[in-house]
C-alpha cells in the first residue's frame, strides 16, 4: 500500500493498525468514528490544521 492524501483513514489503519499513533499526534483521537475513518488524509489534515503531505511522508516511512 502507497499512502496519499487522497487515501482514505479508515483504509489505512485497516490496513497497517500501528499508523494510529500518527493520527494520535496531529489530534485526532476519534479514529473509532464513522466519519473520521471515512476521510482522506488531506481533510484530516485540514481540519487538524496540520500539514498533509508530512503526515502522509510518515505513514509510507513506517509501512515501507
Amino acid at each position: 500500500m502507497v499512502v496519499d492524501k487522497q487515501t482514505v483513514i479508515g483504509d489505512i489503519l485497516d490496513e497497517h493498525p500501528e499508523t494510529a499513533e500518527f493520527f494520535f499526534e496531529i489530534g485526532m483521537h476519534c479514529l473509532g468514528c464513522p466519519h473520521s475513518r471515512a476521510e482522506s488524509i488531506e481533510e484530516a489534515c485540514y481540519v487538524h490544521g496540520t500539514d498533509a503531505d508530512e503526515l502522509v511522508e510518515k505513514i509510507n516511512s513506517a509501512i515501507a
